[in-house]
């Protein structure tokens, strides 16, 4: 079974990656465009056959190591 996490920075915390990508988008003439939030994607394959236990098991593996609960939040999908 596939679960992916997305991991996205906290609301108020500063974020430079996306500074960065909104600074270079209005260089390029892309007009219009608010804040900009970078974040990232896992794509985990899990060996777990239970839809809900693979989410459980996901969710334990972004607390504990792909997400910095104190800067970042996430959800995690089963696929």
């Amino acid at each position: 079974m596939k679960a992916r996490v997305y991991v996205m920075p906290k609301a108020g915390v500063l974020d430079p990656q996306g500074k960065a990508i909104g600074h270079a988008l209005e260089g390029l003439g892309f007009e219009g465009v608010g804040e900009v939030r970078a974040g990232k994607v896992i794509e985990l394959d899990l060996a777990e056959t239970d839809a809900a236990k693979a989410k459980a098991v996901a969710e334990e593996m972004a607390r504990r190591l792909l997400a910095n609960t104190v800067i970042e939040s996430f959800r995690v999908e089963v696929l």
